[in-house]
């Protein structure tokens, strides 16, 4: 089995570029750089969508992904948090009684 090949950012920006400008096709392009017609053609559509910060290379989240998972692990916090707390309201008020 082949190891996965990681592309930079420069690079795949410049696949794009090529591709959109009119230069040459997906087909062409992946088939000139040996990479599959998916994933340049995943770099052409996230590039579209997202522009630059399509590719935020490896390890680093698109801002909007990076919200997304401080927002998760805040809920996280908050339901743990809420939890205690009805557990803690309910032994207190199993001692007034």
């Amino acid at each position: 089995m082949s190891e996965r090949k990681k592309f930079d950012k420069a690079f795949k920006e410049q696949v794009v570029l090529r591709i959109t400008s009119g230069d040459t096709t997906i087909s062409k392009i992946s088939d000139e750089l040996g990479i599959h017609y998916s994933t340049v053609r995943d770099w052409v559509k996230g590039y579209k969508q997202d522009g630059a910060s399509a590719f935020p290379g490896s390890g680093n989240l698109k801002p909007e992904d990076e919200e997304l998972r401080r927002l998760r692990r805040e809920l996280a916090d908050l339901k743990e948090e809420n939890e205690i707390l009805k557990k803690a309201a309910a032994y207190f008020a199993k001692n007034l009684k």
